[in-house]
């Protein structure tokens, strides 16, 4: 059976009421981090009920796109200084161990959107700050208002600025020099300058901003079901790949699949021909 995510659901009592899941048009799903007294800081009483709800859009086979995004003034502002929240299963276990799982957990949320079909987009309202920041690299598409700002915070905490992977992708990213920068440093990074460095795509009014995300989603959802999942998987499995050449030929076979098992490139010539919008049934 297909898990189906409500079309508003507002988990309410314990955890749960810290994450928003809505279906504000059938094809998309946002989720929003409701936390906002605390800029959606990355509490685990935020981060377990995240998970549960990332793991359940993925088998949603109506969502076609996924958005994330903060309520209140913030996108995510990283670890919670004040209050951790509580970590399930750790009865009798050392603090070296519960650290462990705790790792392991937030390692989850960042691999389960990678790992998700369906293309996330990050709509990013306001600071994303250390493990923020590392929530908005991992999502496929980025977009900002005026307000967001990124900082790798764990160097000013005297701790490393390595953390659930922001070593690995951010220079995919921006580039290696701009990153090293950024993670040695500490210090802020501004919209504009994130959109010159490619972090973000787009800068549009925080008004505008749950609209524009819409919009790409929606752009999304009208495209090739297996194309568009394809796409997502080849694009992160290049930003792990050791050799052009078996990376050139993981594209191929991909692009070959599409093309020989299904009928989507007679559908887009019929349609071009016809001068309509194509249908495509995969």
């Amino acid at each position: 059976m297909v898990a189906k995510v409500p079309e508003s659901a507002v988990f309410q009592g314990g955890a749960m009421s810290f994450v928003v899941v809505e279906k504000p048009i059938p094809s998309i799903t946002v989720i929003t981090l409701n936390r906002p007294e605390r800029m959606n800081a990355m509490a685990f009483d935020v981060m377990l009920p995240l998970r549960e709800q990332l793991e359940a859009v993925a088998h949603d086979n109506d969502t076609r796109a996924v958005i994330i995004t903060g309520a209140g003034e913030g996108f995510c502002s990283g670890a919670d200084q004040k209050v951790s929240g509580t970590i399930p299963h750790i009865d009798g276990l050392t603090p070296t161990v519960i650290a462990q799982r705790a790792g392991k957990l937030l390692d989850d949320i960042i691999l389960g959107i990678q790992d998700m079909p369906q293309p996330v987009i990050a709509a990013i309202n306001g600071a994303a700050i250390g493990g923020g920041l590392c929530l908005a690299a991992a999502c496929d598409i980025r977009v900002a208002s005026p307000e967001a700002y990124f900082r790798a915070a764990g160097i000013n905490n005297g701790l490393t600025a390595t953390e659930l992977g922001l070593s690995f992708i951010l220079p995919r990213i921006i580039g290696a020099g701009r990153s090293s920068e950024l993670m040695l440093t500490g210090r802020d990074m501004g919209v504009e300058e994130a959109e010159r460095a490619g972090l973000v795509s787009r800068v549009v009014p925080r008004t505008e901003l749950l609209n524009t995300a819409l919009e790409i989603g929606e752009q999304i959802a009208g495209l090739s079901r297996v194309g568009i999942e394809l796409t997502k998987k080849i694009i992160l499995g290049g930003l792990e790949a050791t050799s052009f050449r078996s990376h050139m030929r993981n594209e191929m076979t991909a692009q070959l699949y599409v093309r020989l098992t299904t009928k989507n490139w007679d559908e887009a010539v019929a349609a071009r021909a016809e001068g309509r919008k194509p249908i495509f049934r995969d």
